[in-house]
């Protein structure tokens, strides 16, 4: 490859450049291979995997101090924006704001109403920055939400030296120097050297070109000859040059995604796209649409700047187990867990007993629907296991025993052909919308709190142990007026319990729709 064209190629530049970066967090992914703690409706991003916080809120922890990494450099400053943006689905909205606005953020959400892949995620992400730049050609640092990085001032710096190379017009990604052999990730070919390193400062080189990933010979080969670097995911480009890249080689995905935007409600913090016309978007990786093809088009220079910082995709149990503490016998324990007499494994309790005796090398995952065992080496074979879950209509591909909601949560205790029974836990303040079921009755129990029940024309409250009646057909809302958690049973009876017999008439979290959910 060409690397003549390229601006910072020979002769450093001179003076410093103010560059407006917009931080872009990828967020549609499923995670399946990490059931069962991940679900559809609760992907890995959301989960506390590796500790007290969620993979999507170490990705925000990562973004800050991104200001401070080019504090004395004579080539860029940078200027955050104020507001992240942030792809997810229509389905994980609330559960995501509630994270960022956790962390103290503020960030545009645009809301994909099906799952496109990548390209589409970033081509959106586009376009959001340069509507919300006034003006200015913003450098995206676009990452997963779903991965985890160890060493925070080693990736702060790698992304400042990958702003530098996008600021002139560069296609960026960074590169994982491999130290073993792996199949699960694309690989990238690294070029020549690119510019100077030193003081901590890692060296670009020229993306020469992307590979799919390879079977084990081949990776034996690439980690051998020190050429080939890991696909981490993680881009950085100006808004312009990644739109201009997208509609050269993919003009179907430009059209579509530019039609979902200009057509779409931007209101509120959120961007609801057109339906109809996301649908129409083919579905592609950044890889495949255009990071492989642009060794053909000189006009779309690529880099890879090498990322050593502890990175992990954590797609898969195996990943976890290499990334936490381990005891003297190589095992790690998460929750209620006894190994004894054995080696090498991960086990993970929810909440019952996990007794692992006289195994090797082998995954325990246990949740209140589901328990997961694999041995270590086949963990990537839990995706084909969830597919097969999926089609089978499985309840436990879906949701979780306890379920999520932006009032509180609801576990799901008992069920049988005409009754379910759940507890329901609502926050200090909350409120569930005002809804209607045609086909089952409900019996509340307060157990602890106060509960303002609104049945019909009538508002009333129920204290700690009183109960009260919500017949077949009656407009009803329940909400926790106090500053402690309501907590309550509720005892569904009817011909049909399903989730998605509910009708919303007013909601506070915009879910006034024939939407299959529940609360």
């Amino acid at each position: 490859m060409d690397v003549s064209h390229y601006p910072l190629t020979g002769a450093a530049k001179t003076g410093a450049e103010s560059v407006r970066v917009q931080p872009v967090i990828l967020a549609g992914g499923s995670g399946t291979r990490l059931w069962p703690l991940s679900r559809q409706q609760f992907p890995k991003q959301l989960i506390e995997l590796m500790g007290a916080e969620s993979l999507l809120e170490a990705t925000l922890r990562r973004l800050d101090g991104l200001d401070a990494a080019t504090a004395g450099r004579d080539t860029v400053h940078l200027a955050s924006a104020d507001e992240l943006i942030v792809i997810c689905g229509t389905e994980h909205k609330l559960l995501t704001a509630q994270q960022i606005e956790r962390n103290g953020r503020r960030a545009r959400i645009v809301l994909e109403p099906c799952a496109r892949n990548t390209a589409p995620a970033l081509t959106l992400a586009a376009l959001a920055a340069l509507a919300a730049a006034s003006g200015d050609d913003p450098v995206m640092v676009a990452m997963p939400a779903d991965h985890a990085v160890s060493d925070l001032d080693a990736f702060r710096r790698t992304i400042a030296k990958a702003i530098e190379h996008a600021a002139s017009g560069a296609l960026v990604t960074l590169g994982i120097v491999p130290d073993k052999i792996e199949t699960g990730y694309g690989y990238i070919k690294a070029g020549a050297a690119l510019g100077t390193a030193g003081d901590g400062i890692p060296q670009a080189r020229v993306l020469e070109r992307f590979v799919e990933k390879p079977r084990r010979e081949i990776a034996e080969q690439y980690l051998a000859s020190g050429e080939y670097w890991w696909n981490s995911g993680i881009f950085v480009c100006r808004a312009s040059v990644w739109l201009a890249a997208i509609e050269h080689f993919q003009p179907a995905i430009h059209a579509a995604c530019m039609i979902a935007f200009e057509r779409g409600l931007h209101q509120d913090g959120f961007t609801q796209l057109d339906v109809e016309a996301f649908e129409a978007c083919p579905s592609d990786s950044i890889d495949f649409a255009v990071m492989e093809r642009i060794e053909q088009e000189p006009r779309f220079p690529g880099v890879v700047v090498p990322l050593a910082a502890g990175w992990s995709d954590v797609g898969a149990w195996d990943a976890v187990w290499d990334m936490s503490d381990k005891d003297d016998d190589g095992n790690v324990a998460r929750g209620r867990v006894i190994f004894e007499g054995s080696a090498d494994s991960f086990a993970h309790s929810d909440g019952r007993l996990v007794a692992c005796v006289g195994v090797t090398g082998v995954v325990v995952v246990e949740t209140a629907d589901a328990i997961l065992v694999a041995s270590k080496d086949r963990v990537q074979e839990v995706k084909a296991m969830v597919g097969r879950l999926k089609a089978a209509k499985g309840a436990e591909a879906q949701d979780h025993r306890k379920v999520q909601r932006p009032w509180g949560f609801y576990d799901s205790i008992d069920h049988g052909e005409r009754f379910q029974v759940k507890r329901i836990v609502v926050k200090p303040g909350a409120r569930l919308s005002l809804q209607m079921h045609h086909h089952r009755a409900e019996h509340w129990v307060v157990v602890r709190g106060t509960a303002l029940v609104t049945r019909g024309e009538e508002t009333f409250l129920v204290s700690e142990n009183q109960s009260t009646f919500i017949p077949l057909g009656t407009t009803h809302r329940l909400e926790n007026p106090g500053k402690t958690p309501l907590e309550m049973i509720e005892v569904q009876s009817g011909t049909y319990l399903g989730e998605d017999d509910i009708v919303r008439f007013d909601d506070q979290y915009g879910r006034v729709t024939e939407k299959k959910t529940t609360g």
